[in-house]
């Protein structure tokens, strides 16, 4: 018997397991993809074009960017080690708790990993003040994802500009992870794309993974500020690294405005109930979310997060262990939205658990 109790009743209410890990959106594969693949199979017999106009031009309206700023990739990693591999930088500062992936790509080239820690007492926000402090001349490049991950906190517009202008004092080079950040309440008020018509030191990263749910497709662009590098990218980019089938279903889907207001809409509506719910426990700490997932810290004398989640595994649920993320331990766990009736399953499961003890 671990601190739970006895091994929970195998669930009933679900037909199959939800994954509250993935942080995708709810509403799953827009129709429009789907259509989309469905009228380009002939593109499966001709290679694509090199230049993915449509593409870009779809990406372009979605981001309110230029054309000529996008850069293409398969993933967000591979966009990672693309800019990171542009500037070499010898030093990179990751505020943390943040994604490993970041590590990992600064750790491949060689580079000298420093970490600047968030705090608790603050819900782990990026303290922007002492963030500036901390970046000098020979710090080569900043690292930061907004809305971050797995805290789900947010920097403004007017915080990252600080940001920046420090790392262009500096020469600094600074990627913002922009991979939830269309989850966001006004978010076209937060992105950082504009700014990468100012900041040639500036790029921003997205993928279309979570927020349109399809991990399969594998697209991610960047948007830079750095008209030489981008020059360079063009010059040496391998040629047809996007799918004929990727690039006409997302091309569809970034003028879906239907799918995409109806998801932000659930997203805005679910995240509200769930912190209101979470907010009735006397022992969990919440960290109010932005984007569509919530980090919660469990109580001291309960059970841990590997415990909570087995359990919540037996009920047909995975939730996020964060235990082996820099900067938290064996009591936080992340989860993230999903529809309704799932989202109330899932709390009042979490609840029951927790509160018991």
């Amino acid at each position: 018997m671990n601190a739970i109790g006895s091994t929970p009743t195998l669930r009933i209410e679900q037909q199959e397991t939800v994954h509250y890990d993935l942080n995708l959106n709810p509403l799953g594969v827009p129709g429009s993809v789907k259509r989309a693949i469905e009228e380009n199979m002939y593109g499966i017999g001709q290679y694509p074009n090199i230049y993915y106009d449509k593409l870009k031009a779809a990406i372009a309206s979605h981001c309110g960017c230029s054309e000529g700023r996008i850069v293409l990739r398969s993933s967000s990693s591979d966009l990672i080690r693309l800019f990171l591999g542009m500037h070499r930088p010898k030093k990179v500062l990751l505020p943390v708790p943040c994604s490993s992936e970041y590590e990992r790509a600064a750790g491949a080239l060689g580079s000298e990993i420093l970490h600047f820690h968030t705090e608790e007492t603050e819900d782990f926000r990026i303290n922007v003040d002492a963030l500036i402090d901390v970046i000098d001349d020979d710090l080569s490049a900043v690292l930061i994802d907004n809305p971050s991950n797995p805290a789900s906190q947010l920097l403004t517009r007017d915080e990252i500009i600080r940001i920046a202008d420090r790392c262009k004092e500096t020469n600094t080079f600074l990627l913002i992870d922009e991979m939830f950040i269309e989850f966001v309440d006004d978010y076209e008020d937060i992105t950082a794309v504009p700014l990468t018509e100012k900041y040639e030191n500036l790029a921003v990263l997205r993928s279309v993974s979570k927020f349109f749910a399809v991990p399969g497709l594998r697209l991610a662009y960047g948007i830079s500020g750095d008209n030489e590098g981008l020059k360079k990218i063009t010059q040496t980019a391998p040629n047809f690294n996007i799918s004929s089938l990727t690039a006409a279903a997302c091309t569809s889907m970034f003028y879906d405005m239907g799918y995409i207001e109806r998801s932000r809409s659930q997203v805005h509506t679910e995240r509200s109930l769930i912190v209101s719910a979470m907010a009735t426990s006397h022992s969990i700490r919440l960290y109010k979310p932005n984007a569509n997932f919530m980090l919660i810290r469990l109580p001291d004398s309960g059970p841990s997060a590997g415990e909570v989640c087995e359990a919540m595994e037996h009920q047909g649920m995975i939730l996020r262990n964060c235990s082996d993320i820099r900067g938290l331990d064996n009591r936080y766990v992340r989860f993230c939205f999903m529809n309704p009736r799932q989202n109330d399953f899932m709390v009042n499961t979490l609840l029951g658990l927790v509160e018991k003890e």
